[in-house]
Formats: C-alpha cells, sequence, structure tokens
C-alpha cells in the first residue's frame, strides 16, 4: 500500500520504520531534516511540504504531531492536507489531541470525502519500535476495519472506541487515571519507607493486595525496586513530565468542555504543573515521588 507519514519525531519515526517494515511504501514528511533522513535511508521518500504529500499517489496519509494546533495547520490550513488531498484517500491521526478537535477535523474530512480515524496510542516509545502499541480508535466500523490491517503493522492492541473523538476520549481518560495513580503510589511508598519499612518488602505487600495498580507493579516510582522503571535509572527516558502534564491539561479541558468533574484529575494537574516549574519537565513522569521526599 502506499502510505503517506507525517510527523517522524520519537514516536512517528519508528512507527514509520515498521510500515517500511511491513512492506509498505512510504511518503513522508517532517520539519526535522534528520529524522526525515533516517526515514528516506531505511527506503522512504520524502517530499517538502504536506501539501506535496497531499498530491502525491498515496492511499492512506498517517499524522503523529505534538498537539492539536499542528494538526489543525497540517490537515485544515491553506497549504494543509484537505486544501490538496484526492477525494477518497484515507486519513488517520495518531496525535494525542483533546476530542472536540479531533471531531472537528473529522467532519471536515467527511465533508469533502476523505474518511478520517483518530488513533491514538499507549506504550511510549519501546513499543513504537518494537510495533506492541495499543490504538485507541474513533471512527466509523468500515473506516476501523479498512484500517486494522495497516495498525496491525505498528501495534499489538487495536481497539474500536467508537465514533470520532472517542478514541482521543479514551486517550484521555486513560492518561488522567495514570497521572493520579503514580501520584497514589508516590505517597503511599514514600510515607511506608517513612515510616520505617523496606521499600521491595512494601511494593511487594502493595503488589499483592488491594493497592496493586500499574503504577506499582510495573512502573514502581521508588528506587531499588524494580530495576526495569525509570526509577533505576534517574528517571531518565519513559514517559516525561511535561507529556503527562500535556495529557492531563487535555483531560481537565474536555472535562470542562462536558461539564463533567474531574477532582483529582485537576489536582494532579497542579502537582505536576509544580513539578514541572521546578525544572523536572523531562524527567519521566513518576519522578513525581520527589516532591514527597525531604531532600528534593
Amino acid at each position: 500500500m502506499n502510505i503517506g507519514f507525517i510527523g517522524l519525531g520519537n514516536m512517528g519515526g519508528p512507527m514509520a520504520l515498521n510500515l517500511l517494515k511491513a512492506g509498505h511504501a512510504l511518503t513522508v514528511f517532517d520539519l526535522v531534516p534528520a529524522s526525515v533522513h533516517s526515514l528516506t535511508a531505511a527506503g522512504a521518500t520524502a517530499v517538502a511540504s504536506p501539501a506535496e504529500l497531499a498530491r502525491s499517489e498515496v492511499q492512506v496519509i498517517i499524522t503523529m504531531l505534538p498537539a492539536a494546533r499542528h494538526v489543525k495547520a497540517v490537515y485544515l490550513s491553506e497549504d494543509g492536507l484537505l486544501a490538496h488531498i484526492a477525494k477518497g484517500v484515507r486519513l488517520i491521526d495518531s496525535s494525542t489531541i483533546d476530542p472536540m478537535t479531533a471531531r472537528e477535523v473529522a467532519a471536515a474530512a467527511a465533508q469533502q470525502g476523505n474518511p478520517m480515524l483518530d488513533a491514538p496510542v499507549s506504550g511510549g516509545t519501546g513499543g513504537a519500535a518494537a510495533g506492541t502499541l495499543t490504538f485507541m480508535v474513533g471512527g466509523s466500523v468500515d473506516d476501523f476495519e479498512h484500517a486494522q490491517p495497516l495498525l496491525a503493522a505498528m501495534g499489538k492492541n487495536i481497539v474500536h472506541c467508537g465514533a470520532a473523538g472517542n478514541g482521543q476520549v479514551a486517550k484521555v481518560a486513560n492518561n488522567m487515571l495514570l497521572g493520579i495513580s503514580m501520584i497514589g503510589v508516590a505517597e503511599a511508598m514514600n510515607l511506608g519507607v517513612a515510616l520505617g519499612m523496606d521499600a521491595k518488602v512494601l511494593a511487594g505487600v502493595i503488589n499483592t493486595s488491594s493497592g496493586r495498580c500499574w503504577s506499582s507493579d510495573t512502573y514502581n516510582p521508588f528506587p531499588g525496586v524494580l530495576d526495569s522503571a525509570p526509577a533505576a535509572r534517574g528517571y531518565s527516558g519513559g514517559f516525561g513530565t511535561d507529556l503527562m502534564l500535556k495529557d492531563l491539561g487535555l483531560a481537565t479541558e474536555a472535562a470542562k468542555q462536558a461539564q463533567q468533574p474531574v477532582l483529582l484529575g485537576a489536582l494532579a494537574q497542579q502537582l505536576y504543573q509544580s513539578f514541572s516549574a521546578q525544572g523536572h519537565g523531562g524527567l519521566d513522569f513518576s519522578a513525581i515521588i520527589k516532591l514527597y521526599q525531604h531532600d528534593a
């Protein structure tokens, strides 16, 4: 299949490489020359703009962009995809943005005959490289079924979440819960250790009791508990604090639109905002435990 891919950063680059490995022909665009070069070296064709990509003979275009304003610019501007794309070309946006923007762009695409899915991902850069991402997909059932084999080249778990925008709904709800649960584990671990308990023993109790969760048994924030967690390497790599802050912002903004209270989500956003303001935005989000440590 001839595929266009826009956005070749830490997530998009490995995803595009997996499409090449699966035997697809790829036309790519990114503002960073080095990112483009890594794909052309693997066999992709580069173009100079989204408009040029839209005019090429692609059957599907996938985007992986930083924020809603970038998605709007790439799709809706005068030099964007929808101004130049042929009718019938399918669109998949894997950016993490707010559901309202996803629905706005999907409606504009549908109006001119381009089926569109929102398909944000979970699994981080490791999952992107390994091709084991989870895709949370919003759009029609027919469009989802058509895209499923393509998404399977980049991911392991592909879930249809409902109509347009619902992929983003699933992503922001899940990540809001992740941020909240990480703060809860950080508080509990720090309290237990401060009261004299060994961190590994405490984590073992939690992970076989009612407090068990992914933030504790797979990604525990206390150093020395899990060799595989970012806490074991100074909180480098993983899912950055500023990325978590972005997702919590999306969740609280979406909650405002829906007039739905998210009291713990809003508190989590403020805690991560404070942590980022202290200069820790590049650390893994599990480093939030530093807020509770006296030597932080």
